[in-house]
């Protein structure tokens, strides 16, 4: 275990088994003695597919105290002694309230297509609810019609995990509220937005700010709830999005909507029929509480068994609601959880690294690319989705400035590199991926890590706001232009 937690830690402590598995990389495309003319086109994406990069509102805008904003539940979190690395807030983080022109700018030299930004909610609605805060919705919009400047489409996230605090004074998730004054929120937002967005995402990793801020306290706010009372919150957190999609709907018919959800990619053991149908089943039950339901609109029999009397409470209309459908499902994906087939009552065991599996900087980063064919592709088959998008991927890294001035990650151009080979298998074999999200293009705030974990391809002088692109970043820039490994 990790001496600190980040953000998608959950799978490694609130599930049984250990951390996630992932098979050895394995390279596709034409051997060797192939053309060369033939080999690039083996391994190009299919064509209009999306490269961007995502990002988060508390992670990189810091002028926490400016324009209206209101208090966050990572503001009271970040600046109680104890809970973040070095107690690293994001007071400033890469001020990228102000600078943001510089930042559109890198983008557009990377050739990007798009940029997954979030929305403070409390730069909107400064208590949670009531009276709105033009200044917030001007800032944003103002963000927005940057990014087209540039020639890039915004997509928004309505919440990536900064709830009001006034809010949770009141009970935040714990309360059924809230899952309304979300969808409030997230209506008035996509209807001011809505003509210079066109994509909106509810939320981002519900089961990361549900298990790690109720369920096990290393995230704001910091709660270790017993398993009935973290079910229920996981029940107003899910269907606080289904209630979103259809405020968004209604406020602005014409944009398309999904999430962004951290799903267990699940990932066989290796690939034969017993061990694929094993990880399909995995794939249903291990997100149960999270992506199963908002797929379906039905908690699992399995699910509510194991839970008995700490099931949630629910109506059938808030089941239905939790199912609305959506017109695309982002998936953050950055390790692989593994699967076998035995004879049990699931049908499958999840399989746990052994202490010599390698991973990145962070030591929850397992190295795993095949989760980015295998994740989408049964997810795909399990939900039949018809528009897939990898929200985000990437790696943290020991970056060092050499002494010429350049930041050599290697390591980092090593994941993507690998990670893409298996998501460009994907997309040939007609998996419906459109478009991938490189997380991060700056370093920035990371959650309880504070600034100790670097996931940008942009080095931030976190002194200075100096911005430099690492090698990563060249490497990215040459797969866009290319559309193709």
């Amino acid at each position: 275990m990790p001496s600190r937690f980040s953000r998608r830690t959950f799978v490694q402590i609130a599930s049984s088994f250990g951390a996630a598995a992932a098979l050895p990389f394995r390279m596709f495309g034409a051997p060797p003695s192939t053309a060369k003319a033939s080999a690039t086109s083996d391994r190009r994406f299919p064509a209009g597919f999306l490269w961007g990069s995502a990002t988060a509102s508390y992670q990189v805008e810091g002028a926490v105290g400016e324009d209206g904003r209101g208090k966050t539940i990572w503001d009271t979190f970040s600046h109680t002694a104890g809970k973040t690395h070095n107690g690293d807030t994001g007071d400033v983080a890469t001020d990228s309230y102000h600078r943001y022109a510089e930042d559109i700018a890198l983008m557009k030299d990377l050739g990007l297509k798009t940029c997954r930004f979030s929305v403070a909610w409390s730069r909107i609605f400064p208590d949670g609810a009531g009276q709105p805060n033009q200044k917030g919705i001007d800032h944003y919009r103002a963000f927005c019609q940057a990014l087209h400047a540039a020639g890039i489409e915004p997509w928004c996230t309505l919440y990536h995990w900064d709830l009001p605090q006034t809010l949770e004074d009141k009970g935040g998730w714990q309360d059924h509220d809230t899952a309304k004054l979300f969808a409030d929120y997230a209506s008035y937002t996509a209807g001011k937005l809505a003509d210079v967005c066109s994509h909106f995402m509810t939320m981002n990793e519900i089961s990361t700010f549900v298990d790690l801020g109720y369920g096990n306290g290393i995230h704001a706010p910091g709660l270790k709830l017993g398993r009935g009372k973290l079910a229920q919150v996981r029940h107003h957190a899910v269907l606080g999005h289904g209630l979103a999609v259809q405020a968004i709907r209604a406020a602005a018919p014409h944009a398309k909507v999904g999430s962004a959800e951290n799903l267990q990619a699940i990932v066989p053991v290796f690939d034969s029929p017993e061990h694929v149908a094993a990880a399909k089943k995995a794939t249903v039950e291990e997100n149960a509480g999270y992506l199963t339901v908002m797929r379906t609109g039905k908690y699992t029999d399995q699910y509510l068994r194991t839970l008995g009397a700490d099931a949630p409470k629910f109506t059938p209309e808030e089941m239905k609601a939790i199912g609305s459908p959506l017109d695309f499902q982002g998936l953050n994906i950055y390790t692989a959880t593994y699967a076998r087939a035995v004879n049990n009552a699931k049908g499958y065991d999840i399989v746990g690294n052994p202490s010599s599996y390698p991973h990145m900087e962070s030591p929850w980063l397992t190295i795993g690319p095949d989760a980015l064919y295998w994740a989408p592709r049964l997810a795909n088959e399990c939900w039949n989705l018809k528009e897939i998008y990898i929200t985000e991927n990437g790696c943290s890294a020991a970056d060092a400035v050499a002494g010429d001035g350049h930041i050599y990650d290697t390591d980092r151009v090593m994941y993507l590199r690998n990670y893409l080979t298996h998501l460009q298998r994907a997309t040939s074999e007609g998996v419906p991926v459109k478009g991938y999200f490189l997380w991060s293009l700056l370093d920035n705030y990371e959650w309880a890590d504070g600034y100790d974990k670097r996931f940008g391809i942009t080095y931030v002088d976190f002194k200075t706001q100096k911005r430099t692109p690492k090698l990563s970043s060249e490497f990215y820039k040459n797969v866009i232009v290319k559309n193709s490994l």
